[in-house]
């Protein structure tokens, strides 16, 4: 093919390769979106029935299952993190951990924690993927358990210390950056 018509061909399909990377992300977040509140309404329901032990169980067990659901639905993989995790299968890649740490120090700086976002399309190797991630603030309901640790009742506290004896995941105010969703979509 001649330069000329090489240049041309590429014009032409960089306003077609934009689009189609924005509807991969308007997807993308699609599908993160969904997750976070089924998962806070599993908790608000175990809290409202009394039963905190159910709203741990909601998330050491029903959240990851969940997340687990919806990678193998679409072939992505999502999950949540955290810089102080709970779970050890919540901690962190490279990619995830630079983005926490950038939202910590924007919300520091006055964004609000439920706009904190990052997309990217990332070359790993040789697979090629968009990379997503959401701050998840801690809600108000989530303080009986990851609150100051003065505050969580001693009965949680066991309970908490015998699902995850390494736990980190204490000290949260309501509305601080208690972690976030991530989507790792191969393209």
């Amino acid at each position: 093919m001649k330069p000329r018509l090489l240049v041309l061909a590429a014009l032409l399909s960089a306003p077609f390769a934009h689009a189609n990377d924005e509807a991969l992300v308007a997807e993308t977040k699609k599908t993160a979106m969904a997750i976070p509140p089924k998962l806070l309404s599993m908790v608000q329901a175990e809290i409202e029935k009394g039963s905190i032990s159910g709203a741990i169980e909601a998330c050491s067990d029903k959240a990851p299952k969940m997340a687990a659901q919806a990678s193998q639905s679409t072939g992505w993989a999502i999950r949540r993190v955290s810089l102080k995790n709970r779970n050890p299968k919540a901690t962190p890649d490279a990619w995830e951990q630079e983005a926490l740490l950038d939202f910590d120090k924007r919300a520091l700086a006055g964004e609000s924690p439920t706009t904190l976002e990052k997309v990217e399309f990332v070359n790993e190797g040789s697979t090629r993927s968009l990379r997503y991630i959401k701050a998840l603030p801690t809600q108000s309901l989530c303080l009986k358990c990851h609150g100051a640790s003065e505050s969580i009742a001693p009965e949680v506290k066991a309970q908490i210390n015998k699902t995850y004896p390494n736990d980190l995941a204490v000290g949260y105010h309501e509305g601080d950056i208690r972690g976030a969703l991530t989507i790792k979509r191969p393209l």
